[in-house]
């Protein structure tokens, strides 16, 4: 028996059952908040305390009422369209600057005060700005993600750019590479690895900040049905939208990391 596999699956049931006795106890402590049997018969429907059968949220993700009333898989991807949306602006706008930034001492210098300026700022500040400027919630949620999550990927790109060899870069001289030729033959295969480890930083930060944005903006998404439940009271449903969110963002993590891998050249090595 493989113990380690063991201790992978024990380990986590442990604090699993851990979590829904605190659960289980914030229940009894506070009022009205829903405990998890309840929780359980919201998502997937049954009879709950009141006797009440129950339609639960995931025993029909796919209907559709109308516009504004959809099932919570058309509000997952509402919010996936939202995120990846603002993600690939980040990455076409994001490596060119940080190919940019690491070659160039001149680049470094001239963003690198606006990147340190920039990247502490919270979501949250730019919403109000960007929905006044567009007045359009989709291109809000987007751009909002662009300037959030676009600094991993600036910042990994040109550290990728910097772990270049001097000695590769002299190469590179003697044969008079073009800087284009340089770019794809010399930099972006070390750099690859780095670039990878910036975007899948980028698009935790991107799924991190959806929810909040559309909190604020509205429409079709997980945040604001998370928001819209709480406005209902349903406060069983703000819990499995908090597991939906951490689930989703655990399978993207998990997607972008394996990508990630793939493309590390240094654990290949080791491998």
């Amino acid at each position: 028996m493989n113990i380690d596999l063991v201790k992978r699956i024990v380990l986590p049931l442990l604090v699993l059952i851990v979590i829904i006795q605190v659960w289980s106890g914030i229940a009894h402590t506070v009022e009205d908040f829903p405990t998890p049997s309840d929780t359980y018969v919201a998502a997937f429907g049954g009879i709950n305390e009141f006797d009440d059968e129950v339609v639960g949220v995931l025993s029909d993700p796919f209907y559709i009422e109308n516009v504004d009333d959809k099932g919570i898989f058309w509000q997952i991807m509402e919010s996936l369209k939202r995120v990846f949306g603002g993600f690939a602006l980040a990455l076409i706008i994001g490596v060119p600057l940080g190919l940019l930034i690491g070659m160039s001492k001149n680049a470094q210098y001239a963003f690198d005060p606006f990147i340190q300026i920039f990247k502490p700022v919270s979501p949250l500040a730019w919403l109000p700005l960007l929905l006044f400027i567009f007045q359009d919630i989709n291109l809000t949620a987007i751009s909002t993600i662009f300037i959030t999550s676009i600094w991993p990927i600036i910042i990994n790109t040109a550290l990728g750019v910097k772990s270049v060899s001097e000695d590769y870069m002299n190469v590179a001289k003697v044969l008079q590479f073009t800087p284009m030729e340089k770019v794809v033959q010399i930099i972006l295969p070390v750099a690859i690895p780095f670039i990878f480890t910036g975007m899948r930083l980028s698009l935790a930060i991107a799924w991190l900040v959806i929810v909040a944005a559309e909190m604020l903006t509205g429409g079709i998404g997980i945040g604001f049905w998370i928001w819209d439940e709480y406005n209902n009271l349903a406060y069983h449903n703000i819990i499995i939208g908090i597991i939906i969110v951490g689930l989703v963002g655990f399978l993207l993590d998990t997607i972008m990391g394996l990508i990630a891998n793939y493309f590390d050249y240094t654990k290949k090595g080791r491998a």
